[in-house]
Parts: C-alpha cells; structure tokens; sequence
C-alpha cells in the first residue's frame, strides 16, 4: 500500500465517509468548504492522491465516481 501523509489521510477518510454516507463521491467545493481551504488547494490534493493510486475518478464529469482506493490504516510524518 502506498504510504500517504496525515493531510492525505484526512482526505482519505474524508472521501470514504462522505461515500458512505452520500452513496457518491464529493465535489470538489464540498471538500473546500469543509477543510476551509481554497478549491485549487483540494483539486491539488485529489491530483495527488489519484498520482499515488490512492483514488480513482472520471476527469470532467460533475461529481465524479471519486473512490478511495484504500482505507487509511498507515500515515507517514
């Protein structure tokens, strides 16, 4: 498995639990407004952790099949 950061890890569990509750994957705005960061500060985060293999996603669709590949059980410093 691929080692990933705390802050990605935050966004890892973020996802997954926003997939189970939601039954879809959040929009972008959706993951700015609740980490209180910039949306070209997630669309960053989601490039690199899609980078990383971490989750998946259809580029250009609106809240897009975005799946978390794993669940956070390991962080790195």
């Amino acid at each position: 498995m691929a080692q990933f950061t705390q802050k990605q890890g935050q966004y890892l569990a973020y996802i997954h639990l926003y997939r189970r509750l939601h039954r879809q994957g959040p929009a972008e705005s959706d993951i700015a407004r609740d980490f209180g960061v910039s949306p070209p500060t997630v669309h960053q985060m989601i490039v690199k952790l899609e980078e990383l293999d971490l989750i998946t996603r259809e580029p250009g669709v609106a809240r897009s099949k975005m799946t978390d590949r794993c669940i956070p059980t390991s962080v790195t410093a």
